[in-house]
């Protein structure tokens, strides 16, 4: 079972993604957001009954590795046998030692995980509630969503002045986050744009996220070694490309908020295969 303090964690981060479904989020954002809470939440359960279960192997490893040296001092006979179950059990003794540390790392990260959402859904909470933009779970990431008409005119990447009032609050919010990179990314819909400046929605989604990024940077004061810049063009829409209103959603900029090294998957075993 989690403890108090991961219960009221998640509670809180629940709370925090109800209080800002006023004018941002869809109910299908906000369903997605607590389908991603409550998978965080199945795992750290899972990983803390893995732990109960590996705390009783050791427990149980250690005291027969406690039996067999009593048997040594009391018999004083067949020890070369003794002393092979010993080796025996010492090796799986330390490595369930290794598991056990390896699943409190994993345990310790998704509450890290977990602290970060909800810290910036507590911190994005006007902003998403204004319309100005919203937060998603997207394969297990943080997303910062913000439309075109709040940030640009149509077909251009100079930010308006309301889109430079909008990335200021944010980047309060994301020059307290520590220890975090993100990556600015800009999307367009499927309409082809072609002049002089844009030859195509590579260059304009490309345009906007840097000028986003350098605006964080210089006026936001975001430390530029934590933030990169991306153009994806019509390639990632969120809806169809089938109407007015659909097509202005996949006009955005979003700011990912990019998973540390150490919680992605080990490849180490992997290394030999390049070589």
């Amino acid at each position: 079972m989690l403890d108090h303090n991961r219960r009221g964690g998640v509670a809180g981060l629940l709370l925090a993604l109800a209080a800002g479904a006023g004018c941002g989020p869809s109910q299908e954002d906000l369903d997605a957001e607590r389908a991603r809470v409550s998978e965080l939440t199945e795992q750290l359960r899972a990983s803390q009954a893995q732990r109960e279960t590996l705390d009783a192997r050791l427990t149980a490893i250690q005291a027969q590795n406690q039996e067999l040296a009593d048997r040594l001092r009391a018999l004083g006979e067949n020890v070369e046998q003794l002393e092979g179950d010993r080796a025996t059990l010492q090796t799986s003794l330390d490595e369930t030692q290794r598991a056990l540390d390896e699943l409190r790392a994993r345990e310790r990260q998704a509450r890290e995980r977990l602290a970060t959402f909800r810290n910036m859904l507590e911190r994005f909470r006007s902003l998403m509630e204004s319309g100005r933009l919203r937060v998603r779970i997207v394969r297990g990431r943080m997303v910062v969503e913000l439309p075109e008409g709040v940030l640009f005119d149509s077909g251009r990447a100079v930010l308006k002045p309301e889109g430079r009032t909008t990335l200021a609050e944010v980047a309060q919010v994301l020059a307290q986050i520590p220890n975090r990179q993100f990556q600015v990314a800009g999307h367009t819909d499927n309409i082809p744009i072609r002049n002089a400046r844009f030859p195509s929605n590579w260059e304009l989604s490309t345009a906007r996220a840097v000028n986003v990024a350098r605006y964080l940077i210089d006026d936001g004061g975001v430390d530029a070694t934590r933030l990169s810049a991306a153009g994806y063009a019509e390639t990632q829409p969120v809806a169809a490309n089938d109407s007015n209103e659909t097509r202005a959603q996949n006009r955005r900029i979003e700011i990912v908020l990019v998973p540390n090294l150490d919680e992605l998957p080990d490849l180490s075993s992997l290394e030999s295969l390049g070589n």
